[in-house]
């Protein structure tokens, strides 16, 4: 079990991001239910029967003052509406594309936090890059690395240009790999196999792919030149692949995406 934390609140707390990060606390220990706060807009408790002895509010500032730690999780759009006035507290934001001087401008707080986090929280298998303000301090910095380690992997990142890449990179999730997934899956089904045989097998293909990425030391290129080394049939489809302009047009894709991150912003 990870170590207590002392009391965090997430603003947003119900929506799809803020609740994966909310169960991904509240399961691993690392924040006690007395100590957790949620504020929403209507008030409901649901997606939370699990833990009684929560507070959920509908009022973000009674949030802000019992908290030690506040989380902002609300549509990017929303931001302006939030009207918090968060003193001295720490505060941390996973809406994409709010810089840090707007989190100061939109919380009053100082000691601000700007990260990206994704939906894969509520299994713990999100990857959570963040930044700070410069009053963030020492012991802030554990805190965060302690809340987004809750959630998967957690690293803090130089400078706000980072986030943007990882909000296009790692945020999406599935996204991007959900859409190499249907392509295969679809040219399964196009040659006559039954959909849901494909489905399962794509399925389970990127599921063992994920697992060995993440539990080998080994590089993804490195994954890719063994297989080319081995010079068997995926060598074949990987060396087409090689040739063609799908390296291209993923950076085109995740240029895109980066762009939209700093519009919003």
């Amino acid at each position: 079990m990870t170590t207590p934390m002392g009391t965090v609140g997430i603003i947003g707390g119900s929506g799809m991001l803020g609740r994966a990060i909310a169960h991904a606390l509240l399961r691993s220990g690392t924040v006690a239910p007395e100590r957790f706060w949620i504020s929403n807009r209507s008030g409901s408790s649901a997606g939370f029967e699990a833990y009684p002895a929560i507070h959920i509010t509908t009022n973000n500032q009674e949030l802000v003052e019992a908290c030690d730690t506040v989380l902002l999780s609300v549509p990017p759009k929303d931001a302006p509406a939030i009207g918090i006035n968060a003193g001295d507290k720490l505060v941390a934001s996973v809406m994409a594309g709010v810089s840090l001087q707007k989190l100061q401008e939109l919380t009053g707080s100082v000691r601000v936090v700007r990260a990206m986090s994704s939906p894969a929280a509520e299994f713990s298998l999100a990857y959570s890059p963040w930044t700070t303000s410069a009053a963030v301090t020492g012991e802030d910095r554990n805190t965060i690395t302690t809340l987004f380690g809750a959630c998967g992997a957690t690293d803090e990142v130089p400078d706000e240009a980072q986030i943007e890449i990882f909000t296009a990179i790692t945020g999406p999730v599935p996204g991007f790999v959900a859409y190499f997934a249907a392509c295969m899956s679809d040219y399964a089904v196009t040659r006559g196999i039954d959909p849901a045989v494909a489905d399962k097998s794509i399925r389970q293909l990127f599921l063992a792919a994920g697992h060995m990425l993440a539990e080998s030391t080994m590089t993804p290129g490195g994954h890719v030149q063994q297989m080319i080394d081995y010079a068997g049939t995926t060598a074949a489809g990987l060396n087409a692949m090689a040739s063609s302009d799908i390296a291209d047009a993923i950076a085109a894709a995740l240029d895109a995406a980066v762009e939209k991150t700093r519009q919003m912003g």
